[in-house]
């Protein structure tokens, strides 16, 4: 069994919509795990952005670490090209391949109909319905946690989506893939085709979109398995 002295730097990375407060539950279970874990801030201005922004965190972190992907960010932890990075973990996770686009594998299937209908504000920022934090994005959660999420939501704008992918580090490293099997933003298919591109170690939950908050034990243990898996590979 991998000493916790031994365990890599946990990096979670949030998506559109939300912010490093989705991963408050994951933080602490992973923490009782012996894990350090860091909850990276994205701007949610452009991928390039948000792939340059994630890379500063890990440069403020020493020896292995492994990213976490929610949802949008699976593209960001799949920009990265950094040597010590011992293995990706897609929540849900948009995972482009190079030259490809985050709408591109997100618009890949048919949306599930309680998807919202997603249009930009006048200065360019893509904000979520609050009704569609309960209808589409977090079903399971209950009211309390609902309100606390539209509250503090981040929005996305065009470039996140719109920009090509360069390489991939799912290519080069050991992925792990959590498919939602009960996700109403990215569909399920989509989810699986993604996951078996990439070649990930795959598990299915019936979970919403953002397990990380109503079915964190979902996540910490995919986290812990790649965690541990991933720094032996290496």
């Amino acid at each position: 069994m991998t000493d916790a002295t031994d365990l890599p730097t946990v990096i979670l990375v949030h998506g559109a919509w939300v912010d490093g407060s989705s991963w408050a539950r994951v933080i602490v279970a992973l923490g009782d795990r012996g894990y350090k874990v860091i909850a990276a801030p994205l701007p949610l201005a452009s991928l390039g952005n948000d792939i340059a922004s994630l890379q500063a965190v890990i440069d403020r972190t020493q020896g292995p670490v492994v990213l976490v992907g929610h949802a949008y960010a699976g593209a960001v932890i799949s920009g990265i090209q950094d040597e010590r990075v011992s293995a990706l973990v897609f929540i849900a996770g948009l995972a482009p391949a190079q030259t490809e686009t985050v709408a591109d594998v997100f618009y890949r299937d048919t949306q599930h109909p309680n998807a919202p209908s997603l249009a930009p504000e006048p200065d360019g920022r893509f904000w979520l319905p609050n009704d569609s934090f309960s209808t589409a994005f977090a079903q399971s959660a209950d009211e309390k946690t609902l309100a606390v999420l539209a509250a503090v939501q981040r929005p996305i704008t065009a470039p996140c989506i719109t920009e090509p992918m360069g390489p991939t580090l799912w290519s080069k490293r050991p992925s792990w893939y959590l498919v939602a099997q009960d996700d109403r933003m990215i569909p399920t298919p989509t989810q699986r085709f993604l996951a078996q591109r990439m070649k990930a170690t795959t598990r299915e939950a019936a979970v919403d979109h953002c397990p990380m908050v109503t079915a964190p034990d979902e996540v910490v243990s995919i986290v812990d398995e790649a965690a541990r898996l991933g720094t032996q590979a290496r």
